[in-house]
């Protein structure tokens, strides 16, 4: 197999250009549907019998569609291949974002981290098909940290739980 040379940069893309949905590999439906549905509380938008599942945040025809046309029984993929390393969900507010927090609670589903990144809160998990997943929540872009040539500053400190759940 060749790796295709990199062509010319022709400018940089229309910035209105934005993420539209991610169609995820699962091995079990219902298992998955429990979680983005039952869990974090996306909306089931349309279901093909027990293969397939669009699914989405205020009535959108798809945020994440979900099969098993591939995977129907599988094993999450091996540590050390390529592949998703993560699907990351913004939340419009700190509050619904705090929210978010209070399902995994109640469905005693466990973080793999809590980041503050300057720029955004995040929530790190996995999903019942070991992918990894990404709850956030964007501050103000005039809150965001820079350097002072006016870089963008990301960081990585330790997001405090209980202040993000007093939101």
């Amino acid at each position: 197999m060749t790796t295709p040379s990199t062509p010319p940069s022709t400018g940089p893309i229309d910035p209105g250009t934005r993420i539209g949905h991610v169609h995820l590999k699962v091995a079990d439906l219902e298992r998955a549907l429990g979680f983005y549905v039952g869990v974090l509380g996306f909306q089931l938008q349309q279901r093909y019998g027990t293969q397939a599942a669009f699914i989405s945040a205020g009535g959108y025809h798809h945020h994440i569609g979900l099969n098993t046309w591939e995977s129907l029984g599988g094993p999450p993929p091996a540590p050390g291949t390529t592949g998703l390393y993560h699907t990351a969900i913004l939340y419009p507010t700190r509050a619904a974002l705090a929210d978010a927090l209070r399902r995994l609670i109640a469905a005693n589903i466990p973080l793999d981290g809590a980041s503050d990144h300057g720029v955004s809160q995040a929530l790190y998990l996995r999903d019942p098909d070991g992918t990894g997943v990404e709850l956030y929540w964007d501050r103000p872009e005039e809150e965001w940290p820079r350097t002072p040539d006016g870089a963008l500053a990301m960081v990585t400190k330790r997001l405090d739980l209980d202040d993000l759940l007093a939101a």
